[in-house]
């Protein structure tokens, strides 16, 4: 792949610079690399888990070169989306987490107010008490005007049961991303997609998904570091989200690399549906 031929890189973090704590191969000198010769970076990740400050301190941890600013997660989309494009008024101007703390920081660096999400007084079992709250509305917080899933490490009956009320009370249904997977310790894990499965399934209703390969998300990077597409080259592990957001969003280019979830049987057979413009076996390949 001939990376001089883009004056703007995309890439995924997750499944391309690392697999958990595991650093793949070359990736400082790759990042340097890429820098040296003029290359503006976005690290682009649907991990909603991590807020984009966490993200800094991981790379600070793993010895990778990156500012907080170069960092745009799935978190940070959809809470710009709620403050800046939905735009909440009271009374109505709260969302409903189910997820981590990463959302919850986003949420409130734009200032977005929020229940739910990490709080423990909902890790609990439901009760026949819960029940009867739920259904004459009295546990419900009348000014929330927005679910918001992303991958939950502690999903309970009691938030999908307070998460499909609001739904069917038309709260609008937002999710930070829905991939299925997770790569972490060189194996897959249940991604945020199995966060709004339960609520997809129970209001038949489908979130506006705010990470890759939604559109949204490209819009809102383009706002924010004003490159040019044809110029700009999307770098990632999984066809479906990764390299499926660089061809959407029109981009010069598209490199998969094979450390992650997709591999190259996927996209090299005939009828295809997702094909790279290049890949390479992991990313420090492209040092030579």
């Amino acid at each position: 792949m001939a990376m001089p031929l883009y004056d703007s890189i995309k890439r995924a973090a997750t499944g391309v610079l690392w697999s958990g704590d595991h650093l793949f191969p070359r990736i400082p000198e790759t990042i340097d690399m890429l820098r040296s010769k003029g290359k503006q970076l976005v690290f682009v990740t649907n991990n909603s888990t991590k807020s984009r400050a966490d993200y800094k301190k991981k790379f600070d941890k793993m010895g990778i070169s990156a500012q907080e600013e170069e960092v745009f997660g799935s978190s940070y989309s959809a809470a710009i989306y709620i403050s800046r494009i939905l735009k909440l008024q009271p009374p109505k101007d709260k969302v409903f987490v189910l997820g981590e703390t990463g959302v919850e920081q986003e949420l409130q660096s734009e200032n977005v107010r929020y229940c739910g999400g990490t709080d423990k007084s909902l890790l609990r079992d439901i009760t026949p008490e819960d029940y009867s709250s739920i259904a004459d509305g009295s546990a419900l917080d009348d000014e929330v005007a927005v679910v918001l899933t992303g991958l939950d490490f502690h999903p309970s009956y009691l938030k999908y049961s307070l998460g499909m009320a609001y739904l069917n009370r038309g709260a609008k249904f937002l999710a930070t991303n829905i991939d299925s997977s997770l790569p972490s310790a060189g194996s897959l894990f249940p991604g945020a997609g199995s966060t709004s499965a339960p609520l997809i399934t129970a209001t038949k209703k489908e979130p506006l998904a705010l990470g890759k390969p939604s559109q949204a998300m490209m819009d809102a990077i383009e706002g924010k570091f004003q490159f040019d597409r044809k110029k700009a080259c999307m770098i990632g592990d999984r066809l479906n989200t990764d390299i499926q957001f660089g061809i959407e969003g029109k981009l010069g280019g598209t490199l998969c690399v094979l450390t992650g979830v997709s591999k190259k049987e996927e996209f090299l057979g005939r009828g295809a549906e997702v094909v790279p413009s290049a890949y390479v076996d992991q990313l420090g390949d492209l040092l030579g």
